[in-house]
């Protein structure tokens, strides 16, 4: 059985790599809305990271499918607006379906409040994606298509179709 400790040092890995992966490309995406939402999203993922470095005492390496997805989907589109996608769409449901899984699988109540809180940040971090407008980006519809479908089959082949898992 995976213990509480392994379970929250897993999810810190996977808001490690997301907190660096949107703060380190927000100053290189074209679009200024995205740029502020990814630094605004990557702060928030921070926060959620660090408060579960602190529950396990142990130093988060962060989990390389989130952050090949996240960086592959601004090198296809420069804007930033794949990768908020990617965040709301691929990376994002994934997380909160771990952090759910994560729930049940532990019945301590520290961990469980941090588990809690790291959904509340998800949810809203994939709502700010939604408000914001993309009409000022360049990427063409049907290459967008393709990208975002193309993000989807990475995750899905490294194994995280539903979830980034709780043990891995």
């Amino acid at each position: 059985m995976t213990s509480d400790r392994d379970v929250a040092a897993h999810l810190a890995n996977c808001f490690d790599a997301t907190y660096r992966a949107l703060g380190e490309l927000a100053p290189l995406m074209g679009f200024d809305p995205c740029v502020v939402c990814a630094h605004e999203m990557s702060r928030s993922f921070g926060e959620v990271a660090l408060v579960l470095r602190e529950y396990t005492g142990l130093d988060p390496s962060p989990l390389a499918i989130i952050d090949a997805v996240l960086r592959r989907s601004w090198s296809e589109d420069p804007s930033g607006t794949l990768t908020l996608y990617a965040l709301a769409i691929v990376v994002g449901p994934r997380l909160l379906v771990s952090l759910r899984d994560a729930l049940e699988a532990t019945s301590d109540d520290v961990a469980r409040a941090v588990f809690s809180e790291a959904q509340m940040v998800t949810v809203g971090q994939v709502r700010r994606v939604v408000g914001l407008d993309p009409s000022g980006t360049t990427l063409e519809e049907s290459r967008w298509n393709q990208a975002a479908q193309d993000l989807v089959a990475m995750v899905e082949s490294d194994g995280n179709a539903d979830s980034f898992g709780i043990s891995r």
